[in-house]
């Protein structure tokens, strides 16, 4: 009997590409592939949704489910953050998620894996005695420094921002200044967003193995650290494997004429040749971050191609799934830069 491998990016296109790309390594490997979707409370924007149909019917081969909609969740809950009703979204799935593991034969069931915000469905797995790993889509040095955090806020009555730039010394990975992490990491150890990510990413390390899009040789040290005992000296860790890179295919021959300028540009450039910034589809920087990048560009003497979003700040709900809107490129960049 052909074995079923599940998983499960949660919502938002950021989150269901790069799964996209890792159900096609199953699927070399033998294996049917399940992807299921939750469908947000809310209507996505239309590129957004557009988005994710386009992931669908590029992969014929990859089995989309959609999970049944929740209407009971209030999304425009006020003072929430969109973050934590997104988490308490997808824990209120795990039922419909029960639900749908139990349709598949369990003898064809050969494993879960879970995005990082997805992690509460780990409960609904070991329920059922069925494998479940985590799959982490961004660097092992991230990962790494993030399931460190936690020793560094242990015990402390105030939050991480009174470090300012003090550098934190996280095994495995170059000193990174406190004042460099996200900023709800810097608040009081009891703030509920703080507590939150805490909780998320100690999870993400109890799962039967953690699934990391890098290959070891680029990030030995972090792999490593990951691996050994120094991480998180009270707990051991699951089994890192490292999956990477996974990358997208590309645009077909027939889709060369609807590619955009810059893809062109890119392809007449020489080999090695051009910096690529992007931080996904979420990552979005300040007004003076932008300048400042824009600075050190121009000063480089590099090609570059930038992926450019507007500046953070939309706590919106409904916004927070979207595809960020077109930039004012002329407003956000320093005069002259774009001649």
């Amino acid at each position: 009997m052909k074995q079923t491998a599940v998983l499960y990016p949660g919502a938002g296109v950021g989150h269901v590409r790069p799964m996209a790309e890792l159900a096609n390594v199953f699927l070399k490997h033998g294996y049917d592939v399940t992807m299921v979707l939750v469908e947000p409370p809310f209507k996505l924007s239309d590129s957004g949704t557009t988005a994710i149909d386009r992931i669908a019917a590029s992969n014929p081969s990859i089995s989309f489910h959609v999970l049944p909609s929740l209407l009971a969740l209030d999304f425009a809950a006020p003072g929430k953050h969109p973050f934590l009703l997104m988490l308490q979204l997808l824990h209120y799935y795990n039922e419909q998620f029960e639900a749908f593991l139990r349709a598949i034969d369990r003898k064809s069931l050969h494993s879960v894996v879970l995005d990082m915000f997805c992690i509460d469905a780990t409960d609904v797995c070991v329920k059922l005695g069925v494998p479940v790993y985590t799959f982490f889509a961004g660097s092992a040095s991230c990962l790494s420094a993030l399931t460190q955090l936690p020793a560094f806020i242990a015990g402390r009555q105030t939050g991480l921002k009174e470090l300012g730039d003090t550098p934190l010394d996280f095994v495995g990975v170059p000193p990174m200044p406190a004042s460099h992490l996200i900023k709800e990491l810097l608040e009081h150890p009891e703030d509920e967003m703080c507590k939150a990510m805490m909780n998320i990413w100690k999870r993400n390390t109890e799962t039967m193995g953690v699934l990391l899009n890098t290959f070891e040789s680029l990030e030995s040290r972090a792999v490593q650290s990951l691996k050994g005992p120094l991480c998180v000296p009270e707990r051991i860790l699951p089994p890192i494997y490292c999956v990477g890179p996974l990358v997208g295919k590309g645009a077909k021959d027939e889709d060369k004429a609807e590619r955009n300028e810059c893809l062109e540009w890119l392809d007449a450039q020489p080999d090695r040749s051009v910096v690529f910034l992007c931080l996904g589809s979420k990552g979005t920087l300040s007004a003076e971050q932008l300048k400042e990048i824009a600075v050190g560009l121009d000063r480089s003497g590099q090609r570059f191609l930038w992926s450019v979003r507007m500046p953070a700040g939309s706590n919106n709900p409904e916004k927070y799934l979207e595809v960020c809107p077109e930039p004012e490129l002329d407003a956000l960049l320093p005069q002259g830069f774009l001649e």
